[in-house]
């Protein structure tokens, strides 16, 4: 027994060493864009980011025309506002399935996910404010014997 310890300094150097938090990569693609998938409900939305004056087009519509209510595209816009880069990225996203409210969702999960990409430093920021997370509420089926997921028929006694 030649290698018992001695000290507490030397136990101090059988402890393993702590693992290294993963380092985060710049990925953009030969156009200089970032691309990232967003995902909310049924809406799937494909995303693309490029340093710029901070024009977004949704489906090859403006953002003002496509998202009418003032509230889907102040979604769309928090995680720029949350890593103060508003105004310094254009975004062209294609969005597919769901409804609106879905949709706005999927491009703002998107777009969170391409600024990370774009810039790997903003990543605490993003997921501190919740915008990196994948909101995985969906519909719930109907089941057999009732009017809906839960609502029942109507029950009577005669």
């Amino acid at each position: 027994m030649s290698d018992t310890m001695q000290s507490l300094d030397q136990l101090s150097s059988l402890k393993p060493a702590a693992p290294e938090s993963p380092q985060y990569v710049k990925k953009v693609d030969k156009y200089g864009r970032a691309y990232a998938t967003g995902k909310r409900k049924d809406a799937v939305a494909r995303v693309w980011i490029k340093p710029g004056a901070g024009k977004v087009t949704v489906n090859t519509r403006e953002v003002e025309v496509y998202f009418a209510r003032p509230v889907l595209r102040m979604m769309i816009q928090q995680p720029l506002i949350a890593a103060a880069r508003a105004g310094q990225y254009d975004v062209i996203c294609t969005v597919t399935g769901g409804g609106l409210s879905g949709q706005a969702g999927a491009v703002r999960h998107g777009i969170s996910k391409a600024l990370t990409y774009f810039e790997p430093d903003l990543r605490s920021v993003l997921k501190k404010g919740g915008f990196l997370t994948r909101d995985s509420r969906v519909v719930e089926r109907k089941k057999y014997g009732r009017a809906k997921a839960r609502k029942s028929f109507q029950f009577s006694k005669r």
